[in-house]
């Protein structure tokens, strides 16, 4: 597998993507000869593709929508991957292509980055229960957060989530946001409210601690509606992009032997093609 010095985005329809953006700054600013491709393959070709990976002339790959399913089921997922229900990063280990769900580093590192020292807390809220938001409460568990708030708009899709890992979740109804929202001292939207083109969050980030973080994994527009309020009010915040950059590094460095560094000219650089775009 040394020789082939190529990744690609698995998707369909295969949507402009920011990954190629990224993952060519890196290669040129390493020095590292190298490409990234988009591979618009559908559901019924997914299959044949994957798992024939390398005679297309990739060393790995990154798999989006509506892939990221499947693509647990063909490679040899790690805990991460399983726990989320999703791959997003597939690379070989030998003849064998395992695969692993970048979500949760991406989320944590960024938050990490924007807010540092984040993690003393005891409670988080955390809006939605898709598969995003179960990358989120996995990484929250696993920075010992005891008590995780898990609101839903359908509240079996939160207890589902809940009853994947354990009592550190629970389940709210939408309706009981503002009542949870003065306990929390992190709170972390992983819908689609806020998005461009999408309804409104109406969620009072008025209610929350003076030193409460606020995260949106949205990053169309890059300042929501949500973070423009937290920051507002003073509130240290993480945005959707800070979070698919840092997701982006464990791909890359799996592919091509060296480890990037999210920097602020390669922000600007996304930046700038989301305003244009």
């Amino acid at each position: 597998m040394s020789r082939l010095k190529a990744a690609c985005l698995i998707g369909w329809p295969a949507a402009h993507s920011r990954s190629p953006l990224i993952h060519h700054y890196w290669l040129r600013t390493l020095g590292i000869e190298g490409g990234y491709s988009i591979e618009a393959v559908p559901p019924e070709g997914f299959g044949e593709f994957v798992l024939n990976l390398a005679s297309h002339g990739y060393r790995g790959a990154n798999v989006t929508i509506p892939h990221k399913e499947r693509a647990l089921l063909l490679t040899a997922p790690d805990g991460r991957a399983r726990a989320v229900g999703a791959a997003n990063t597939l690379w070989y280990d030998g003849d064998t292509l395992r695969s692993t769900n970048t979500d949760i580093e991406g989320f944590l590192n960024n938050l990490d980055a924007c807010a540092p020292g984040w993690d003393g807390i005891d409670e988080a809220l955390v809006l939605g229960a898709g598969g995003s938001s179960r990358a989120v409460v996995f990484g929250l568990i696993e920075r010992g957060i005891k008590r995780i708030h898990l609101a839903n708009r359908t509240l079996p899709r939160a207890q589902a989530v809940a009853d994947q890992f354990n009592a550190e979740v629970v389940p709210t109804p939408w309706q009981e946001i503002p009542g949870v929202l003065p306990r929390v001292k992190l709170l972390v939207n992983t819908t689609s409210l806020g998005m461009r083109g999408q309804p409104p969050l109406a969620v009072d980030v008025g209610l929350l601690p003076a030193q409460a973080a606020v995260a949106d994994l949205v990053y169309v527009p890059l300042a929501t509606p949500l973070l423009a309020a937290a920051r507002a009010r003073g509130l240290a915040t993480a945005d959707g992009l800070g979070m698919l950059l840092h997701q982006a590094v464990r791909g890359f460095e799996l592919w091509f032997g060296q480890r990037p560094t999210v920097t602020a000219e390669l922000r600007a650089l996304v930046e700038a093609d989301l305003t244009v775009t």
